[in-house]
């Protein structure tokens, strides 16, 4: 322990030269680049988000008018039967 107190001087570091100033068309391009990332983004969640939304409002749409799809389309073909015979 008593062996780092012994050491020499620290070394001189070197720094990094600082960065060059972007160009407003290299800010452009890259803010460009960071909103294309955030739709992408978005829309990874959003999108099933809406569809889950879109099948639970037809799905609890249906179970308050106490139906399926199936009966629903039964009930159009007989429509159609009935209009069918009608015009015939």
């Amino acid at each position: 322990m008593t062996e780092d107190l012994q050491e020499g001087p620290l070394a001189q570091t070197t720094y990094a030269p600082a960065p060059k100033k972007l160009t407003a068309r290299e800010q452009r391009r890259r803010r460009r680049q960071r909103r294309k990332r955030g739709e992408e983004v978005l829309a990874w969640v959003l999108v099933p988000v809406i569809c889950f939304g879109i099948y639970w409002g037809i799905a609890a749409g249906f179970e308050m008018m106490n139906t399926s799809p199936g009966q629903v389309w039964d009930q159009l073909m007989q429509v159609k039967a009935m209009m069918e015979k009608r015009s015939g």
